[in-house]
């Protein structure tokens, strides 16, 4: 007959040989994770990275080779006193970690984003960043399957609309979609605060054609006559719910 120590021992026996919970569903994700959707996230991270084999180093490091690689590791970039304490690899763990909240993660980063809520947003991403590298890296378990994903809004409060996706992820790397939407400036005017932005602010030029569509989308729905002004309940909804 089992006593009450041995059926604990046995049960700490087996929890030992099971993966943790978190890393468990992170592998789950990993093994379904869409790097094409990971490419069009990253469009939030390329005011400040460059993903490109042999790209330049911008307010954040190329990230070519980053799944794997030693942490601040990229020549010529100036890190941050904390992330180099951080040391060690960016494994896919750690890297989730990191997008979650970079600066509850790595205190002292320099880092501004805010970070990736989704579990299933991260992994698309760490995928794209894991096939843009010489030697990508086996992910997640192979028999997984996709796990099943609520369907939401994807640019939140902000009109779909053409040019939608690039102004989404070009506004929301350091700003609340929010924000956006709650502005009302004409065409000029909305060329000149992203001016003052990348002059005052340190945001990343953007390219012409990537300005041009910021552009025209706000122009057209974020006027002076602010067509598309969210409505303040969802407004208060929004805010209740971040907070």
């Amino acid at each position: 007959m089992k006593t009450a120590t041995s059926w604990a021992a046995l049960s700490l026996c087996l929890s030992a040989l099971a993966a943790p919970p978190a890393l468990a569903e992170l592998d789950a994700l990993l093994s379904g994770a869409d790097p094409a959707r990971g490419e069009k996230l990253f469009k939030s991270c390329k005011a400040c990275h460059t993903v490109d084999k042999g790209g330049k180093n911008r307010a954040g490091p190329n990230l070519y080779g980053v799944v794997g690689r030693p942490v601040a590791s990229v020549e010529g970039f100036r890190y941050s006193k904390a992330l180099k304490a951080h040391g060690g690899e960016w494994s896919v763990e750690r890297l989730d970690a990191f997008l979650t909240k970079p600066r509850a993660e790595v205190k002292g980063t320099r880092m501004g984003y805010a970070g990736m809520k989704k579990a299933e947003d991260r992994a698309d991403l760490i995928a794209y960043l894991n096939s843009r590298s010489d030697a990508p890296l086996p992910l997640g378990a192979q028999e997984a399957t996709t796990p099943e994903m609520e369907e939401e809004p994807e640019f939140g409060v902000l009109k779909a609309a053409k040019g939608v996706e690039t102004t989404y992820y070009t506004c929301t790397a350091c700003h609340s979609e929010m924000i956006v939407a709650q502005q009302g400036l004409t065409r000029d005017g909305w060329a000149e605060l992203i001016e003052w932005m990348v002059d005052e602010q340190g945001m990343v030029e953007l390219d012409p054609p990537d300005l041009n569509e910021v552009l025209d989308y706000l122009a057209t729905n974020y006027n002076e006559d602010r067509p598309n002004f969210p409505d303040h309940q969802l407004l208060e909804k929004r805010q209740f719910v971040e907070d």
